[in-house]
């Protein structure tokens, strides 16, 4: 797992331009299944991929943390959420709130999240393969192909698939 996450960035720049083609033509007549089929992929990869071995999801990208989750995140660790804000959060060029780090301050050493029962939406929804109107998040997905084993084993599926 280590050579392979070591080299996703490579691997997803090699498969770009075919995986962007991909997302075009499925963009440009979605199947009406294809909440279904990103989900069966979701569960097909994450069968065979664990993410404590791999967290890079944590290691290399700053989730947007949403007032809700500020409020449950700040409530777990007893600080107010301005306190919370102060200490942990930034905004980004779109004015939403992000971690101030990377990777994040609450990956333990054995890439276990030390806040995770109240961890951000974004985190708990990562990497969004199953989630619904999947089509509109086929971009994103492309930018994941770089960061996550599972969104590029995915998009590997994906394509044989079309």
């Amino acid at each position: 797992m280590e050579d392979r996450l070591k080299n996703l960035p490579k691997l997803a720049r090699l498969k770009q331009k075919s995986f962007k083609k991909l997302v075009q033509k499925i963009k440009k007549r979605p199947p009406k299944d294809f909440d279904y089929t990103m989900s069966d992929l979701n569960n097909a990869v994450f069968d065979r991929i664990d993410c404590l071995t791999c967290a890079n999801c944590c290691k290399t990208t700053s989730p947007i943390v949403t007032e809700k989750d500020i409020d449950r995140m700040a409530k777990f660790l007893k600080l107010k959420p301005a306190q919370f804000i102060a200490k942990y959060l930034q905004k980004d060029t779109d004015g939403l709130w992000m971690m101030q780090q990377t990777p994040c301050v609450f990956l333990d050493n054995d890439n276990y999240c030390l806040i995770y029962e109240v961890r951000p939406k974004a985190c708990r929804e990562y990497p969004h393969l199953d989630r619904k109107k999947n089509v509109q998040l086929l971009n994103l997905h492309l930018k994941n192909t770089a960061v996550c084993p599972a969104v590029f084993e995915a998009f590997e599926l994906l394509e044989k698939e079309f």
